[in-house]
């Protein structure tokens, strides 16, 4: 994060003084969606639930990011699920979300091992349909995912 935040910085410093001879205006322009993503980042970062973590591999490109969730109740209490996320050019101009800044899809996420697990109203019916058949059936396929 600091090094996209660096080169922001350097860029904003070299609009004035174009000259050719420097760098190509490939490698000095800044998508708008990664200028809104340094700040947007850090606001991430300190709002986290406690279950969540980012990581950037790559602190130049904050577009992509892998989000663990480790639920810490319920039946995938343990487990550490990873996903990878890339957020797209047309962040933040053409999406809109609940919180205004587009990362409900991490609390969304972070959800579906808690709050969003009702097998009454199932997101995967399959999975449901065993947990009300078999409790106990369904509790040891999920610990074996987990270990996994």
């Amino acid at each position: 994060m600091l090094t996209l935040a660096s080169k922001l910085k350097r860029d904003d410093g070299l609009k004035g003084s174009r000259t050719s001879a420097t760098a190509s205006d490939s490698t000095r322009r800044v998508s708008v969606r990664d200028k809104l993503l340094v700040k947007e980042v850090a606001e991430l970062e300190a709002n986290l639930p406690c279950t969540c973590k980012v990581h950037f591999p790559d602190p130049n490109k904050l577009h992509c990011f892998q989000l663990t969730v480790t639920p810490d109740e319920g039946y995938y209490q343990g487990g550490e699920f990873q996903f990878e996320t890339e957020v797209p050019d047309a962040y933040n101009m053409v999406e809109h979300s609940v919180d205004g800044t587009g990362w409900d899809v991490v609390w969304g996420l972070n959800s579906l091992f808690t709050d969003l697990l009702n097998f009454d109203d199932p997101l995967n019916i399959e999975a449901a349909g065993h947990h009300l058949r078999d409790k106990e059936d369904f509790r040891s396929k999920v610990d074996d995912y987990i270990k996994r």
